[in-house]
């Protein structure tokens, strides 16, 4: 079977967000609202539009999932508070942002930590997944077991490139609301500036940030090259969403379609981060004819930084023991 390529996937996605598989002409039993922060035609909400109409099949149209892509219910804070009142049934984030409601899910975003793709499924898809997951269950929601892809971050600016960790002091760089990315930033010197993504690409219009880092997919759905001039490949951590359900909203649904729904989720997870992984690898070139200028980096004198700075030994404190234990015997000592 051929690899999909940027092209078909995304028509694809615009196909799925536009016609929705309808299974019956009769009121579903049960409506759910799958809300998210990232573009209609990025592979998250491509995957989910598949979830969708598989679900919607498979029931006999008794559960029908409608997408709000691109913060059409609000930001990813009112997201959240929607999916804990109640109001939002289906939520997809990062478990950096989620963080603000279950701190050690943002672990899977510690700083350099990941060397490759099968190690950041080796952690999420064994013992690390399932104390986050635990976690998300204690605040009262219900995570699904496979994260969902948005890959390794890379950094970019519309000043100067970024190559070693110098380069990092005195600028000013848009990061999500989040303590892990600030830290991790200011250990390298710079001025890291909490801007929600929503408001990210006006913000490097105005000025009010010098860059961002972000995966190259994301870059590329957003526009972000219309607004950034270089790219350094930092790879610096990599990026993920978690689907998360309302508990009440999930135990309405009858275990038989439950189990349809669930399955389905974590199914297209595994098909949607084999898709996000050749995306990025592939993109560079496509983003370098739309204006980005690309620079190779060596990652080990930033790690180093981290390692010098304190950065890992404050983290592992604010996490605990058990779960950076969790994350080292993937990843190694981290400092």
């Amino acid at each position: 079977m051929s690899r999909p390529t940027r092209r078909t996937l995304l028509a694809s996605g615009a196909a799925c967000l536009a016609a929705p598989y309808v299974a019956r002409a009769a009121e579903p039993d049960f409506r759910l609202k799958f809300g998210n922060i990232v573009s209609g035609d990025h592979p998250l909400n491509v995957a989910m539009g598949r979830v969708r109409d598989r679900v919607a099949r498979e029931t006999d149209g008794k559960v029908i999932i409608e997408l709000f892509p691109k913060n059409q219910l609000g930001s990813d804070a009112d997201m959240l508070s929607q999916l804990r009142s109640g109001a939002l049934e289906l939520f997809a984030q990062t478990g950096v942002l989620m963080s603000t409601l279950v701190p050690v899910a943002s672990i899977s975003g510690v700083g350099f930590a990941f060397p490759t793709y099968d190690k950041v499924w080796e952690a999420l898809d064994g013992p690390l997944g399932r104390h986050v997951r635990g976690a998300f269950e204690k605040a009262n929601l219900v995570c699904m077991e496979k994260s969902y892809n948005h890959g390794f971050r890379q950094t970019t600016s519309s000043t100067k490139p970024i190559r070693t960790p110098n380069d990092f002091n005195g600028f000013k760089i848009r990061v999500p609301p989040s303590p892990l990315w600030t830290s991790m930033f200011k250990s390298f010197g710079a001025a890291p500036v909490s801007i929600p993504w929503a408001e990210t690409y006006s913000a490097m219009q105005t000025r009010i940030a010098d860059g961002l880092e972000q995966p190259l997919i994301g870059l590329l759905v957003d526009k972000m090259y219309e607004v950034q001039k270089y790219c350094s490949l930092t790879n610096h951590m990599w990026d993920g969403f978690w689907v998360l359900a309302n508990r009440k909203a999930w135990e309405r649904i009858p275990p038989n379609l439950r189990d349809i729904l669930e399955r389905n989720i974590n199914e297209e997870a595994l098909v949607q981060r084999r898709e996000v992984e050749h995306m990025n690898a592939t993109l560079q070139s496509k983003l370098q004819t739309l204006g980005l200028q690309f620079f190779e980096v060596e990652n080990a004198a930033f790690r180093e930084r981290l390692v010098s700075s304190g950065f890992y030994q404050e983290w592992r404190k604010r996490y605990g023991d058990e779960a950076w234990g969790l994350l080292e015997a993937t990843t190694g000592k981290l400092g």
